[in-house]
């Protein structure tokens, strides 16, 4: 992939696996599986994290998804010992995050890109986070080039603009070429040219084994950057599976169906859960049921079919279908135009 160079700073390296400083190939299976443990996080009255439980293992980018509320924010700061849980644990490579002796070496994390003092240079805002656990000036050099920080790594943080304070924020994450990778929407604020580059760097760092976790409103990322999903909802967890099995298994999918016999065909399928609408008279939008069971139930009663041809659903849709009920502030766009 050729980077193109972007004005006001370096274009980041295209290839993370290619990396100036590359010390070894490292495996990081052993140390590096993300795990939670019943969660529960409560402000008062009010719980914001419910018994969540999952396993985020390493070789694979994980996308942790959910509605706005959903808890995702409160779930990350809790794996990374931000927040206390209320009950339950979170553990990295088998222990808590604290008890890591040197954590960034183990576990780098993005969650608020902009938690830097305004007043420092990235360089020096990377030189102190070096200083405090053992890692060299050259590491820092290296992922500010990884970044494409290098030409305004001595300018001011305060002058940064959204896209570039979250590549510090990111280049803060990696400086200790850490085993497991927390990320909270890293395309925030980026470029097309820097979202296709988070792309390459999180398949990059899964394909060394890494453990990779990453929060992220667009779905269209997710659907081109994750393997496995974890998704919660008011808290709760409402799945853990890979995206292609996720949207298999939706109902949000749906069958275009054309017969001359479109009214009892219609009849013969109506079930709790079957959704059937049509547009031109004998042609069928049929969800809530696959291909082959439409086929059949047509075939046993002797109905006629010119075409059969199921659409499967994006994860988008997918995604919607499966958190229709978890949206904290469901709106609508009735009298919009009014």
């Amino acid at each position: 992939m050729q980077a193109t160079v972007v004005p006001g700073y370096d274009a980041p390296h295209p290839d993370y696996r290619h990396r100036s400083d590359a010390r070894r190939p490292r495996t990081h299976e052993h140390r590096s599986m993300l795990t939670a443990h019943e969660l529960t996080k409560r402000y008062g009255d009010r719980t914001v994290v419910t018994d969540l439980s999952f396993t985020v293992r390493p070789g694979t980018v994980t996308g942790f998804l959910g509605p706005n509320g959903a808890g995702k924010s409160t779930t990350m700061r809790m794996i990374l010992g931000l927040d206390a849980p209320t009950r339950g644990h979170a553990t990295v490579g088998g222990r808590s995050y604290a008890a890591h002796p040197a954590p960034l070496t183990e576990v780098g994390a993005l969650l608020e890109a902009r938690s830097v003092h305004p007043g420092r240079t990235a360089y020096h805002h990377l030189r102190a986070l070096a200083h405090t656990h053992g890692i060299s000036r050259a590491r820092v050099e290296h992922v500010l080039g990884l970044t494409g920080l290098t030409d305004v790594a001595h300018r001011r943080v305060k002058g940064f603009s959204l896209g570039m304070g979250q590549r510090l924020g990111i280049a803060a994450a990696l400086l200790g070429d850490p085993a497991t990778v927390v990320l909270d929407e890293p395309v925030n604020g980026l470029d097309p040219e820097g979202v296709l580059w988070i792309r390459t760097l999180l398949t990059s760092l899964a394909a060394e084994g890494r453990t990779v976790f990453v929060s992220s409103h667009l779905m269209s990322e997710m659907a081109l950057t994750a393997e496995h999903l974890v998704i919660i909802g008011r808290g709760r967890l409402l799945a853990d599976t890979t995206v292609s099995d996720f949207v298999r298994d939706s109902g949000a999918g749906t069958t275009k169906v054309v017969t001359p016999e479109a009214d009892t065909l219609v009849r013969l399928l109506a079930a709790p859960g079957v959704d059937i609408t049509t547009d031109t008279p004998g042609t069928l939008q049929v969800r809530g049921t696959d291909a082959e069971h439409i086929g059949r139930t047509a075939a046993a009663h002797g109905i006629p079919l010119h075409e059969l041809t199921p659409a499967t659903a994006s994860l988008e849709e997918a995604f919607m279908d499966l958190t229709r009920d978890a949206v904290e502030y469901p709106a609508t766009l009735e009298g919009a135009a009014a």
